[in-house]
């Protein structure tokens, strides 16, 4: 008998001041505004980040000339609690409509005031050999724990 180990997902938890339905809009519908300028996939400038807001929608950025790079699809959409997303982008930081790993966010009130959110990023095994490289820059300063860092700073001055 062969067992396997799963390699844990990344995991991130943060609190911020925001009410459970306010975290989870500017987190799905403003991305634009707080995903930073650096994470891009386009040629030329970003003019936005769109989550269409339904399982089953895409999940992709948009660029001031028009153009578009997709980054997955939303798998489930139930507001304002929790979203799951399929990330499509390969270890090669390219969108793959065949590579797919699993992003969950939820969004837990903590108070009226205060949300707690919780990001887990899974099957990063699916990244094969790039799998070393996709978990470092993942669970970098630079990844999520950034990326979380600057949706909290926007959702907070919002509130």
């Amino acid at each position: 008998m062969t067992l396997s180990i799963k390699p844990a997902p990344i995991r991130r938890s943060l609190q911020i001041k925001a009410g459970q339905q306010k975290a989870f809009d500017v987190f799905t519908a403003g991305m634009g505004r707080w995903w930073p300028p650096s994470h891009s996939l386009l040629k030329a400038p970003r003019a936005d980040v769109v989550m269409e807001p339904r399982a089953g929608g895409r999940w992709y950025e948009r660029a001031v000339d028009g153009s578009e790079c997709d980054w997955g699809r939303v798998v489930s959409w139930d507001p304002p609690g929790r979203v799951l997303l399929a990330w499509q982008l390969s270890g090669e930081w390219r969108f793959d409509p065949d590579f797919e790993t699993g992003l969950e966010i939820l969004f837990l009130p903590e108070s009226e005031t205060v949300t707690r959110i919780e990001l887990e990023h899974r099957d990063i095994e699916k990244f094969g050999e790039a799998e070393e490289m996709a978990r470092r820059s993942l669970d970098s300063d630079g990844g999520w724990t950034g990326v979380l860092r600057a949706f909290a700073e926007l959702v907070e001055e919002a509130a």
